[in-house]
Formats: C-alpha cells, structure tokens, sequence
C-alpha cells in the first residue's frame, strides 16, 4: 500500500511554536487542578526550559507578578500589614503557589521586586541591615508557610465526606477528651485551639512581627 504524504487541506492554520511566556502560563494554569496538583509532571512543559528547577523558578515570579506590589505611601506599619495580606491573597489563588515559592530560589524580576519593597519597608521601620535582612527571612517563612497551611487544609476539606466544619469539630473532641490531668492546659484551650478565624489569626501573627520589629528597631537607637 503506498504511503500517502500528509497535505494540508485549504484554509489550514499553521501551528504557532509556544515560547517559554505561554508554557510558564500554562503550567500556572494546571496549579489549578485538582488532579495535576504538581504541575511539573507535565513532562510537555519541558521542551522550552531547561529542566525541572527553571520552570519552577518561573512560576515563582509568574506568581509573584500576579501579587500587587504596596504603595510607598502611609507608616511602615500599613506597608508591611499591606505586603503580607497581598503576598497571602496572591498565593492562595492557585493551588500550590505557596509550595512553588518556598522550594524555589528567589529570582526573577517580578519576585525580587516584592524582596526589594520588604527589604525597603523594614529598613525604613529603623532596622540595622544585618536585622532587616533577618526579619525579611522570617517574615517571608510566615506568611508562605501560613498559606501552605491553608491550602493543605483546604485541599482536606474538599475530600468527600469531609469539610473545614468537620475537621474543626473532631480536632476539638479529641483535646476535649483528653486526660485533664495530663494535658490541662490543651483541655482548657480546646475551643480557641480550633477556632475558625484564619483571619484574624493571619493578622495576629503579622502583630507579632510588627511588635518584634519595632522593638528591634528601638533596640538600635
């Protein structure tokens, strides 16, 4: 049987060749679902990077350039408060961003642009260079690590059977049925151990770091 030449019927549109901008938005893409929750299985991705680690590093500042830099305007204070809310916003609009940025060196002009306005907030917030670059570190730790948390809890609740209610409710059984004798404190603390206000809690712990930071920034004057 011969072999038949493959022709292009009329009106056939040529395929474009994609560039590293549209697979590093395609693998952002695929954060998104749940069945691809590591989106650098896509061995297709591949083609157009050099390897595994590239493309990460390009979906950590593909994901940072989503991320609203603050406005250089009003006390340290409202910037930092400003930075982290947006930075936790940013990462909780895609499955596994926070994953992506914690395990990805920090490179790329979109993400050094959110290093430079924390680096700047806190030196401006009267730190040393060696402390503003320290609390920069764990600053960055917190929030990233605070929405890994809330995705990985997420992620739980969507499973059947499950919600953010359920868990909630069963974590608090078990402090409660603990043996007072032995975990009095976790007994007593039960209720607020698992309380349903990420929110707050969020805030809470950017408080913490504003109080640190303004004591070291005491400390050097």
């Amino acid at each position: 049987m011969a072999i038949v030449p493959f022709r292009k019927t009329p009106g056939h549109r040529t395929r474009q060749p994609l560039n590293q901008a549209q697979i590093v938005r395609a693998a952002l893409v695929l954060l998104g679902e749940p069945t691809h929750g590591e989106c650098v299985k896509a061995t297709s991705l591949y083609r157009h990077v050099h390897n595994k680690d590239e493309l990460l590093a390009l979906l950590g500042d593909e994901i940072s350039g989503e991320i609203p830099l603050t406005h250089a305007a009003g006390s340290w204070t409202t910037q930092l408060t400003e930075i982290a809310w947006n930075v936790r916003r940013g990462l909780l609009s895609h499955r596994d961003a926070a994953r992506v940025l914690a395990n990805t060196p920090p490179v790329g002009p979109r993400r050094l642009k959110h290093i430079e306005a924390v680096l700047r907030t806190l030196r401006a917030a009267g730190l040393s260079d060696r402390d503003a670059a320290r609390a920069a570190y764990h600053l960055n730790n917190f929030v990233t690590e605070f929405a890994a948390d809330e995705a990985r809890f997420a992620a739980y609740a969507a499973t059947p059977g499950a919600s953010r209610r359920k868990i909630l409710a069963e974590a608090r059984r078990q402090f409660k049925s603990l043996p007072p004798q032995e975990y009095p404190t976790i007994v007593g603390l039960a209720d607020a151990l698992t309380e349903d206000a990420q929110d707050a809690l969020f805030q809470f712990g950017i408080d913490m770091c504003v109080l640190g930071i303004r004591a070291l920034a005491k400390r050097e004057r």
